[in-house]
C-alpha cells in the first residue's frame, strides 16, 4: 500500500555561478565524468521558459559551468550509464502544427551518448509529446526503458515499461507500445520516472514524481519511489519521500508552482543515507539528505502494486486533494 515516508531529513541550497541572473533548477544528481563530479541543470530566466542545459563542476561552495561541455537547448536533463557509456537526455520544446491554425508548444525527449560530456552525440529522438523517458541497464545487460505517454493511452501521464536488447535496438515503436504499470496513478494524477537504479538482487529502485492539481488550480509535485521487478513487471513499496516543505523556503517561478519538487537523482551513500537532488518551485536547486530508500531489501509480498484506489488515498494523506481540471493536454507543462 502507498505510504508517505516520515524520516529525518536535512536540506541544503546549491549555488550556481556563470549563468548571469538566470535560475538553475531541475538538476541531475552529481555524476562522475573524467574524474570530476558534474551536475547538469536547467538554466532559465524567471519570466521565461526558454531553457538551456548547462554542465557544472564544483568550485568551492559554488557550481560553475564546465568550459569544454556543450550548452544544449533542452529542459530537465537526466543521466545514466549503459555499457560503460554516458547516456544523457533532456526535453526539447518546439512549435508543433495541429491544423492551420492552431500551432502550439510541444515537446519530445532527445537522447545522447558518448564517453563523457565532451563526447556526447544525439542518437535517439522520442515520440512527440512524451517526456520522462528513462533508461537503465539491467542485470543481464539489456536496457530497461521507462516511458510516460499522455493522451489516449496515458491520460495526463502514466508510467510504462519495456526492455530492449541494447541502445541500438531502441525504437519509437518499442516506446509507444510499452505496457503501462496499471494502478500506479488515478486519471486525475500524473507522474513519471526520473531515475532508476539497478539493485543487487536484480530489481530496480525507481525514483519518480507524482502530481495533481489542487482545488485552486495549483500544481503539486512530490518525489516518489518504488521497487520494480523487470522480469515480472511487479512494483511495490510505493511511497512519497519528499515534498516541498522538506526543503528550504524560497521563491517560486509562479504562484501555481509553489508546491513543486522535481527529483533529479539520488547519490546513495555507504552509511545508509542518500542525497536527493531536486528542483524546487521551478526556481532553485537543493539537496535533501534522507535515509536511503533502497538500502534495505523490500518484500515484494505487496503484489502487483497498491491494493486499492491507486495513489489517491496517499495523495490526500500528504495534504493534496485530487480533483479534475480543465487544463488541456498541451498545458500540462511536465
Amino acid at each position: 500500500m502507498w505510504r508517505r515516508q516520515r524520516a529525518p531529513t536535512r536540506a541544503e541550497q546549491l549555488h550556481f555561478a556563470g549563468v548571469d541572473d538566470r535560475d538553475v533548477y531541475n538538476i541531475t544528481a552529481p555524476f562522475l565524468d573524467r574524474g570530476r563530479w558534474v551536475i547538469a541543470g536547467r538554466v532559465e530566466r524567471r519570466e521565461s521558459e526558454h531553457s538551456e542545459t548547462y554542465f557544472f563542476v564544483q568550485s568551492g561552495d559554488r557550481w560553475e559551468p564546465l568550459r569544454e561541455a556543450p550548452v544544449l537547448p533542452l529542459q530537465d536533463p537526466f543521466v545514466t550509464r549503459i555499457a560503460d557509456e554516458l547516456v544523457f537526455g533532456g526535453v526539447e520544446t518546439f512549435i508543433h502544427p495541429r491544423g492551420t491554425p492552431p500551432r502550439f508548444l510541444w515537446w519530445r525527449t532527445i537522447l545522447f551518448r558518448g564517453r563523457d560530456v565532451g563526447d556526447l552525440r544525439p542518437f535517439f529522438v522520442g515520440p512527440d509529446g512524451m517526456k520522462d523517458i528513462r533508461l537503465v541497464e539491467l542485470a543481464d545487460g539489456t536496457v530497461g526503458v521507462f516511458t510516460r505517454p499522455q493522451g489516449k493511452k496515458g491520460g495526463r501521464g502514466k508510467i510504462g515499461f519495456t526492455r530492449v536488447a541494447s541502445l541500438e535496438a531502441l525504437t519509437l515503436e518499442a516506446i509507444e507500445e510499452a505496457p503501462l504499470l496499471e494502478g500506479m496513478f488515478l486519471d486525475d494524477e500524473w507522474g513519471g520516472v526520473n531515475a532508476a537504479y539497478l539493485l543487487p538482487d536484480g530489481t530496480l529502485g525507481v525514483l519518480g514524481h507524482i502530481a495533481c492539481f489542487d482545488p485552486d488550480g495549483r500544481r503539486n509535485y512530490y518525489a516518489l519511489v518504488f521497487r520494480f521487478d523487470p522480469e515480472t513487471r511487479r512494483y511495490w513499496d510505493v511511497r512519497v519521500i519528499a515534498e516541498r516543505e522538506n526543503f528550504l523556503p524560497g521563491p517560486a517561478k509562479r504562484d501555481d508552482l509553489t508546491n513543486v519538487v522535481f527529483p533529479g537523482g539520488l547519490v546513495r551513500r555507504p552509511d545508509g543515507w542518500a542525497e536527493l537532488y531536486a528542483g524546487v518551485s521551478d526556481v532553485g536547486a537543493q539537496k535533501l539528505i534522507l535515509p536511503d530508500p533502497f538500502a534495505a531489501p523490500a518484500s515484494s509480498s505487496a503484489g502487483d502494486g497498491p491494493d486499492r484506489r491507486s495513489m489517491a488515498g496517499g495523495v490526500r494523506e500528504a495534504g493534496m486533494q485530487v480533483m479534475h481540471s480543465q487544463v488541456t493536454h498541451s498545458e500540462e507543462g511536465r
